[in-house]
């Protein structure tokens, strides 16, 4: 048991430390995507998942990562890949890190809701009532009757349903494929399509960016890396619950870099998508 609870420490704090890498490369996208199209960005965060992939199958020995037992499948969940960081990256551009991260977190909540839907996996009413609640604050995030809603503003919210999709094709997908397989056909089909539309969205890039864009690179490619390591020494019930630590690192950074302060709303709302998502996760017991 001791051994267990120390495996599971183990995993908690790589989870941590994938988070916050994921909350670096957001900080860093946010700078670029005011100057470069949001098509060059994910264009590099993809060769990376490739790079990730051919690393995850040398570590596994497995010279098959490229096929797929159920190809249709993984290329709809890579399509699902490219709208939600396509969508989530250009909320960047509109929003805070604090507003975009706050409705964004919303995810897990979708996961839930849409395994229901979509896998028939049972959710109890108290679980139905929490993710309502989690609707609830989106809603006093956005102020959609408020004269300063922006409809731009849906864009985060359009990512977390994404997002909540493709997690839920990844859960059924890795039933027959294993993640080196999964992050290669993301890799793939995300280079090709970014190849096409950053070719024709293509903004010269100044000297000085390159650093930025080997930073979206390797923060990504880190953050996937260490999510992985996290679920194979922890519970996904456990690990899942510290997605909500990006919202916390989001206002730090969002301050540091950008003087971004979140207002009364978005706080109340961060919090009240938070408590809701955390009961839901505990709810509903993940598989490992």
């Amino acid at each position: 048991m001791a051994v267990l609870k120390s495996k599971e420490a183990t995993g908690i704090l790589f989870a941590i430390l994938a988070y916050f890498s994921f909350s670096l490369l957001d900080a860093t996208q946010k700078t670029l995507v005011i100057y470069y199209s949001v098509f060059q960005l994910l264009l590099i965060k993809y060769f990376f998942v490739l790079f990730l992939s051919l690393i995850e199958s040398r570590r596994k020995k497995n010279i098959s990562f490229y096929k797929s037992k159920n190809i249709k499948m993984q290329i709809f969940r890579s399509v699902l890949s490219v709208f939600e960081s396509g969508f989530f990256v250009l909320s960047f551009k509109y929003l805070s890190l604090a507003d975009a991260h706050s409705v964004g977190s919303l995810a897990p909540v979708i996961v839930v809701a849409l395994s229901a839907i979509i896998l028939k996996e049972r959710v109890s009413t108290k679980t139905w009532i929490a993710i309502f609640i989690g609707l609830i604050g989106v809603l006093i995030i956005l102020r959609p009757t408020s004269s300063i809603f922006d409809p731009k503003a849906l864009l985060p919210l359009v990512a977390a349903f994404a997002l909540g999709l493709y997690q839920v094709i990844t859960k059924k997908v890795s039933e027959h494929d294993p993640t080196e397989v999964s992050l290669f056909y993301t890799s793939i089909v995300g280079i090709i399509t970014m190849s096409f539309l950053a070719s024709s969205f293509w903004k010269p890039i100044d000297s000085s960016s390159y650093i930025f864009f080997l930073a979206i690179g390797v923060f990504f490619s880190l953050g996937i890396y260490l999510q992985i390591i996290a679920l194979s020494k922890a519970r996904a019930s456990i690990v899942q619950p510290f997605h909500y630590t990006l919202i916390f690192w989001a206002m730090i950074l969002g301050y540091i870099f950008y003087n971004d302060i979140p207002d009364f709303f978005t706080l109340i709302g961060a919090l009240v998508i938070t408590i809701s998502g955390i009961f839901v996760l505990n709810q509903t017991p993940l598989k490992k």
